[in-house]
């Protein structure tokens, strides 16, 4: 008899739980702004429109879930001024429900962004040799989407009820304006506390820590060298563990004497590969001293090519570049580059961004100072190279008015950052008629912009005494990112947009930068020859071009991009997401 009659009171409070539940879901439902609302949706429907990268439902859902939260507050303080000026209510008596043909027309909005997102993803998708959406990709990306708008709108009210409480805290000590101003001040400086110095100082030594215990890491793979000769040898000035694992990968990969005679049909020497680690030295002066004091021992100033590399934020230097140049000069190669954090470039940026620029002016310093002090004759043609993060770097550690009288032969500068100052004033200054994803710069006698198609000049146009090249692509979205893309459409928008660029874009003012910010870790994981994955074909055309080579047939120059692109292919293919971004780095 009890376990009956407990059954029905049972039942009884899971349907007021539920009717409960219900009720509180409308009320706070009809506490939402109707003009937020409609704001916050055509936000969401812009973000979904394609841009640079193709993105996948995660990382879509968050983009729009970030958008809908931005339109909708927007709207919010849209309608709180409407009010504040007095205007007349457009929305009608009670302010509470918006305008049918404004409500129609945002549902008709979203209604074809959503039936056509899928098929824009696929437009750029399929260009890059990825395969389509899956067929729930649209539903994925609204529950997401609805997943982070919540989120952000439950924060946003815990943070309205600080503002209050700390409002009338201070009301009976000041007038009611001023409590509302301290109220929000007060606020504003706990959020930003607790996010900057807190939350986010605490990832980052989290992240700078666990970078650094993967850098230590031995891959079993990587044999410390026997030849006394090679870096990170028993007889080098550089200790095997002290290389880190970028370090080692760098010295121990590479093609061999054998493989690049193999290749030519030529006699070829050992390329000569020098590499200082975080560890080897406590600062980034005596790093540079001892990566001078190796390459000598391992007579790098005797080879007819020098160059010097600076890597990405973890120290990662991209093999594509480096392979190419030594077997385009058969091995009579000395490559030097040096570490500078453990973090990936984005991160670097963010917490040290003055380490990367000193560590390539101290090593530029050391190698440059010694190199110029040798006879012209007897020395080797001086070269510059530079990846992401690394190109900026690069850019910075040359000062032009100490070396105008003895200058380097080049550089080949691939990915620069948007932040590169010396890209961005090239590119500002630009020959009228060129594109900003591929300018011309004065008599293109100095620097050159190259993409997949190649350079933006004829074959066979006159290079000066020193010859720069970029290396970029239209749909990296870590070269062309610009904060101004909140308030007015970006140049590479403008017709003819670059060879890997969708003319599907449309600028939408605030989502366009929001969705080249999306795109520009999303950038490192696209396939090779797209976004900022930069591939050996187009590096084998810059060192041509930059470093004059003749001897090379065309033929041999197609077998060479053929063996150099299908290697790096599989290697791509055959690593993980995961080592992706902790060895690369951006």
């Amino acid at each position: 008899m009890i376990t009956r009659s407990a059954r029905p009171a049972t039942g009884e409070r899971r349907v007021d739980a539920v009717r409960q539940s219900a009720r509180i879901l409308r009320k706070w439902a009809g506490s939402l702004s109707n003009c937020g609302i409609i704001a916050g949706l055509l936000a969401f429907s812009a973000a979904l429109t394609p841009t640079l990268i193709p993105r996948g439902a995660p990382e879509q859902g968050a983009l729009g879930g970030l958008c809908l939260a931005v339109g909708y507050l927007i709207g919010v303080f849209c309608r709180w001024l409407w009010r504040y000026m007095q205007l007349p209510d457009p929305a009608g008596k009670g302010g509470r429900i918006a305008p049918g043909a404004m409500a129609a027309g945002t549902g008709l909005v979203l209604a074809i962004v959503l039936w056509r997102s899928a098929g824009w993803q696929n437009a750029i998708r399929s260009p890059m040799g990825l395969g389509p959406v899956g067929a729930g990709y649209t539903f994925t990306v609204c529950l997401i989407a609805l997943a982070v708008f919540l989120a952000i709108l439950v924060l946003a009210r815990l943070l309205r009820r600080l503002a209050r409480f700390l409002t009338r805290r201070a009301e009976p000590h000041v007038p009611p304006r001023v409590a509302r101003v301290i109220g929000v001040a007060v606020t504003a400086f706990v959020f930003w506390s607790l996010t900057s110095d807190i939350a986010l100082q605490g990832a980052f030594r989290s992240l700078d820590s666990s970078y650094r215990e993967i850098d230590g890491l031995f891959e079993p793979e990587r044999k410390q060298p026997s030849d006394p000769g090679r870096t990170g040898s028993s007889a080098s000035l550089v200790k095997w563990a002290e290389l880190g694992r970028m370090g080692r990968r760098y010295v121990a990969s590479g093609p061999s004497a054998g493989q690049i005679s193999a290749m030519t049909g030529r006699p070829a020497k050992q390329p000569i590969r020098v590499y200082v680690g975080l560890g080897s030295a406590d600062t980034a002066r005596a790093r540079a001293k001892l990566a001078l004091a190796e390459l000598k021992r391992q007579g790098g100033f005797d080879r007819s090519v020098l160059l010097i590399i600076t890597p990405t934020g973890t120290g990662w230097v991209d093999p594509s570049a480096i392979d190419s140049i030594e077997y385009l000069h058969h091995g009579d190669i000395a490559s030097v580059a040096m570490q500078y954090s453990y973090l990936s470039s984005p991160l670097t940026l963010l917490v040290h961004p003055e380490n990367g620029a000193e560590a390539a002016q101290e090593l530029f310093t050391a190698i440059y100072g010694y190199w110029s002090q040798l006879p012209r004759g007897k020395r080797p043609a001086l070269y510059l190279h530079g990846l992401s993060l690394g190109a900026m770097n690069s850019e910075k550690s040359v000062e032009l008015f100490g070396t105008v009288d003895d200058p380097i032969a080049g550089a080949v500068w691939s990915g620069p950052p948007f932040a590169s100052p010396v890209r961005r004033s090239i590119t500002a200054r630009r020959n009228r008629g060129s594109p900003v994803w591929l300018p011309q710069f004065r008599d293109n006698r100095i620097v050159r912009f190259a993409n997949q198609d190649g350079f933006s000049v004829p074959a066979g146009t006159p290079w000066g005494n020193m010859r720069i090249a970029y290396l970029q692509y239209a749909s990296d979205a870590i070269v062309f990112f610009d904060y101004r893309d909140l308030y007015r459409k970006p140049e590479w928008m403008k017709a003819p947009v670059g060879p890997d660029v969708s003319p599907d874009l449309q600028w939408y003012p605030i989502v366009t930068m929001a969705q080249t910010a999306m795109d520009m870790p999303l950038s490192m994981a696209t396939p090779m020859g797209y976004g900022h994955v930069y591939a050996p074909e187009h590096y084998i055309d810059a060192w041509v071009a930059v470093t004059d080579v003749r001897d090379w047939s065309p033929e041999a120059l197609a077998a060479l991009r053929q063996k150099l692109g299908k290697a790096a292919r599989n290697a791509r293919a055959g690593s993980a997401a995961a080592e992706a971004y902790a060895g690369r780095g951006g």
